[in-house]
């Protein structure tokens, strides 16, 4: 009998099954596991939430259910004890060939099934942002490759072992070492890929292509180990070794064995995602390099080409240098690893250079030899796909090139000059960037960045200029919203996607609200530059930060999810007020990391100034119902928890329960403990306008550049008070 007509049997067969359709509900179902009890995906977008966390949990537990259904139906002979007979009507090789397609096509069909089912549930749950691309990315992705793995990886156990027990134990062995010690490196979790978030408001494209470079890595590993285990079908009453001598005397069996694992393997040690950096964050290595003596660098600038369908970049920069010590002078440039460096040119003439294998901060060494020149211009070429450091390689995304979202900063914009001093006028640097018409650049500082040609093919050239070595842009499918606010405009950048809920949310009126109040009870940010701040949304991130001019915003900050989070407001618009007081309590006066126990954090002063603006904006009886007493009730709550007054116990729970209990304890003590304990100390220090000169005081306060952080004691020294006068029992 012909191998397709085998195959429609066996796919026939395995659909009449009642336990194939079990498994079939089952893995239909699975995803729900993603919304309550296995969620990976930490950030609070509503695509991690929704999107992510479920595909996840299908194929975690998908996989797992195909694994063992994988081992049941191939088993099936054995336990019927016919399996001479149907070795004897047709070849144990050929049945191995129809059976893994059969159960592969079978996991297809319940991928289909799951994603035919979801979809309205998904796109119901996820609202405005939902987005078709993303959903069908994220379930082929995170869940559909997983089913197959997981069938090639039990498959492969019960045919080298010929043993029901033992595949069992194989498989659960190595499911369990994804999701436990191999967890943490992301090239190893195959069964749950490392996906800590997705953005909602912009494109996912970077983490998409690093889950399937993963996935099809171990697609192809496991697929040569398939092979070594087909040759092991047993065969003319041989055992394991017999079978295997006879299968393997055709030698393109062998062959084609041998060469998926080294592709690989190959595959594996060339992944274009993640650096070799030094993992020792204390390195100092590229700030030891001595500057170059004699040398100044009097400008630059670098015409950079992002490819937003490949995610790669190519550019080219330019340097102009005096050199006043007659000699030959290297320089050294931080370059991003990825960049492949080419075309280097000194005054027209090929300079030598070359690009050391030692990786620091997520940087490789440039080194070019300069002429004597007086007067030397660089000029070189730098293409490839920029890596991210592999510090982070398990929150991977930053890195994202797309037609909806970049961010280049310093040497993933242009190679950045380490150890040459700036001439009268600093680093004057000229740098264009092009990219579709849709798109708008920012750059990250008081920089700004117009358009100066449109092309036929539909990208645009934008042209800013700044002083720096480095640099960093962002550009986007953005809108910009101008709001007058404390002697400033503010510069509004969000995505695109996300005006309906910053809509809702009253963006606009709490950004004047908040910069409004801030300014005038604390003092203007350090990081404005004069008359002007830009706030820039970004791709989800896992925090922000601050420069001349401008400051990040997180997108997590900003969902739709986070923005009805009731510890933080009442309302999205209260919601929108805390995040936006964080450029004050948090970017503009920094916290260091207090105790476990301790309520000091960014979130009591970033709450308590929240209920402020709210008083002022809604009256006191607002203010009191919807903060002050909800603080007391979660604190009274809090005061009588048993692991609060029986701390012993805690730590006898099990560890996941432990962090569990903790975060939410941390919570109660960070975001309503804390700002009872101010609202206490405000009317110790006799009332409103005394704490706000204290805190006034605080924000203003000349820093300590060695430990530049507020801290507990510094607030309560400000209030002459002591912890204890704080205490709330």
């Amino acid at each position: 009998m012909k191998p397709p007509r085998l195959f429609s049997l066996e796919l026939g067969r395995l659909l009449k099954s009642r336990l194939t359709w079990l498994v079939l509900l089952l893995t239909v179902l699975s995803p729900a596991a993603g919304l309550v009890l296995y969620r990976p995906a930490a950030a609070s977008t509503m695509l991690s939430t929704y999107l992510a966390n479920p595909a996840l949990a299908g194929g975690v537990v998908g996989g797992v259910l195909f694994g063992l259904l994988a081992v049941y139906e191939l088993d099936r002979t054995e336990r019927g004890r016919v399996s001479l007979l149907v070795d004897g009507a047709v070849s144990p090789l050929m049945m191995a060939l129809v059976r893994l397609p059969a159960l592969m096509a079978t996991a297809a069909l319940g991928l289909g099934l799951t994603v035919v089912v979801w979809f309205p549930v998904s796109r119901q749950l996820i609202g405005s942002v939902f987005d078709g691309a993303d959903y069908l990315l994220a379930y082929g992705l995170l869940m559909g490759l997983a089913l197959w793995l997981s069938i090639l990886a039990a498959a492969s156990a019960y045919q080298f072992t010929r043993r029901v027990d033992l595949s069992l134990v194989l498989f659960t062995s190595f499911s369990a070492l994804s999701l436990t010690v191999w967890a943490g490196d992301w090239q190893l979790c195959w069964l749950n890929p490392c996906v800590w978030a997705l953005s909602d408001d912009f494109s996912n494209l970077r983490i998409f292509r690093s889950v399937a470079y993963m996935r099809l890595t171990w697609l192809a590993a496991l697929a040569g180990i398939w092979v070594v285990s087909y040759l092991c079908v047993r065969r003319y009453e041989k055992g394991l070794l017999g079978s295997l001598a006879q299968n393997a005397r055709r030698a393109y069996r062998p062959a084609v064995a041998l060469l998926l694992l080294i592709g690989s393997g190959a595959a594996y040690a060339a992944q274009p995602f993640v650096d070799h950096s030094n993992p020792d964050l204390m390195a100092m290595t590229f700030y030891e390099i001595p500057y170059a003596e004699g040398v100044v660098c009097t400008g630059r600038s670098a015409q950079v080409f992002p490819d937003t369908a490949s995610g790669t970049v190519f550019g080219r920069a330019s340097y102009q240098f005096e050199n006043t010590s007659q000699q030959e002078r290297t320089a050294s440039f931080g370059v991003t690893p990825g960049y492949t460096i080419s075309n280097v040119r000194a005054n027209g003439v090929e300079a030598p250079f070359s690009v050391s294998d030692y990786q620091e901060y997520n940087e490789a060494l440039l080194e070019v030899t300069l002429p004597a020149d007086e007067q030397v211009e660089l000029i070189m070429e730098y293409s490839g796909f920029p890596q991210e450091s592999n510090v982070m390689s398990t929150m991977q995304g930053g890195a994202e090139i797309s037609g909806e979202y970049l961010c280049l900063e310093n040497a993933a914009l242009s190679p950045r000059l380490m150890n040459v001093l700036p001439g009268e006028a600093g680093y004057p640097t000229t740098m264009e960037l092009t990219l579709p018409s849709s798109m708008t650049v920012i750059p990250f500082g008081s920089s700004e960045a117009e358009v100066v040609a449109q092309h036929d093919d539909g990208t645009a050239t934008w042209r800013y200029q700044f002083s720096s070595t480095g640099g960093i842009v962002y550009a986007g499918d953005y809108i910009r919203e101008d709001i007058q606010a404390g002697g400033m405009t503010i510069q509004f950048y969000y995505g695109r996607k996300h005006q309906a809920v910053m809509a809702e949310a009253g963006a606009a009126d709490a950004v004047k609200a908040v910069v409004d109040y801030c300014t005038e009870h604390y003092g203007p940010l350090s990081f404005g530059a004069g008359k002007t701040l830009k706030l820039v949304q970004s791709r989800v991130s896992g925090g922000g930060y601050a420069a001349d001019g401008a400051s990040l915003l997180d997108e997590a900050d900003f969902t739709a999810a986070n923005l009805s989070d009731g510890g933080k407001g009442a309302a999205p618009g209260e919601v929108m007020i805390h995040e936006l007081v964080h450029q004050w309590w948090g970017l503009g006066n920094m916290f260091d990391l207090a105790a476990p126990a301790s309520p000091w954090s960014a979130e009591g002063l970033t709450v308590y100034t929240t209920y402020r603006i709210v008083k002022e904006l809604y009256g006191e009886d607002y203010a009191q119902t919807h903060y002050v007493d909800q603080w007391k009730r979660e604190v009274e709550d809090y005061y009588l928890d048993f692991y609060v007054r029986n701390p012993e116990f805690l730590a006898k729970l099990p560890q996941e329960e432990q962090l569990a209990i903790s975060n939410s304890l941390s919570f109660i003590r960070q975001y309503h403990e804390m700002p009872l304990k101010i609202l206490k100390a405000e009317k110790l220090v006799g009332g409103e306008e005394a704490m706000d000169q204290v805190l006034c005081g605080l924000f203003t306060r000349e820093l300590d550049p060695m430990y530049p952080y507020l801290t507990y004691q510094e607030f309560l020294d400000a209030c002459g008070l002591t912890e204890e006068a704080l205490n709330l029992g």
